[in-house]
């Protein structure tokens, strides 16, 4: 894999001086408000409820490496989305923190709905790792069969890593990616969902992504409304849990409470940032 070691001095200001550890970053790109109904599989009686979604791209640096984890909503996709709040492009905020898209050379992706891929076409370096299981799922003959994956999954977007050759990296299972950064494969929301690890210097983290929306999601053991199957998603939270070194390092995918348990990068105000780890 290509390292890039030159970057500006804003870039070299968010990443750790060495290797041994990644310095981890939710980038929150967008917002919305739903209903509790709308985010939990057993409704509680409060199912009319508001409640808040935030939208987030995660970037993990060290020294040398860039790894951007999903790839969020693009441009175009927002522009059709009512009630959606946008900040911007999210790699026009990951930019704002002095990464320029050509810079990173890892791009994760949790899973292939639409939310979490919409930029994957605009990394020109990045090698993309997805679970082979995933990816099999919607390019299969049941995804096109149930309505509700119509709209939850981008053609545009699977089409594009169908098209990257060697760039598209398909794993099954646990995989080390990186020194420091591995993925883990789950299920529960999707057919492949997978969560990443990576190591911090406040221990390993774990971006949960949809494996767990929300910290009420694995906190309270309630599933997310939206789901491949309940047995994973209960399997997702306690494989979640054992991997992280601490709860207060499980990033869940949609949480606005992220913006309360992390510090925001108060001197990069243009990328909604917050430091995890």
């Amino acid at each position: 894999m290509t390292s890039f070691h030159h970057t500006s001095p804003t870039a070299a200001a968010i990443r750790p001086s060495s290797d041994e550890h990644f310095r981890l970053y939710a980038v929150q790109y967008a917002s919305r408000t739903g209903t509790r109904e709308q985010h939990f599989h057993y409704c509680d009686g409060r199912g009319q409820e508001p409640h808040p979604t935030a939208y987030y791209v995660w970037l993990a640096v060290s020294a040398s490496h860039t790894v951007l984890i999903d790839a969020g909503i693009s441009p175009e996709t927002a522009a059709g989305m009512d009630g959606l709040n946008y900040h911007g492009s999210p790699l026009e905020l990951v930019a704002a923190l002095g990464i320029a898209a050509d810079r990173i050379d890892l791009s994760i992706l949790t899973h292939l709905h639409y939310d979490h891929t919409g930029v994957v076409a605009d990394l020109p370096e990045a090698r993309y790792v997805l679970q082979a299981d995933e990816l099999e799922y919607w390019t299969g003959p049941w995804a096109r069969r149930i309505v509700r994956e119509q709209w939850l999954n981008s053609e545009k977007d699977v089409a594009h890593l169908r098209s990257v050759g060697d760039r598209l990296q398909l794993v099954d299972g646990d995989a080390e990616l990186l020194p420091g950064i591995s993925v883990h494969r789950v299920g529960g929301h999707t057919a492949g969902m997978q969560v990443v690890r990576v190591k911090t210097a406040d221990g390993y983290a774990v971006v949960a992504s949809d494996a767990s929306h929300f910290y009420e999601n694995i906190e309270n053991d309630s599933p997310f409304a939206i789901l491949h199957d309940i047995p994973g998603m209960y399997y997702a939270f306690d494989r979640i849990n054992e991997l992280a070194d601490s709860p207060s390092l499980v990033v869940p995918g949609h949480d606005p409470e992220v913006a309360e348990r992390h510090a925001l990068l108060d001197a990069y105000p243009d990328a909604h940032a917050f430091m995890i780890g």
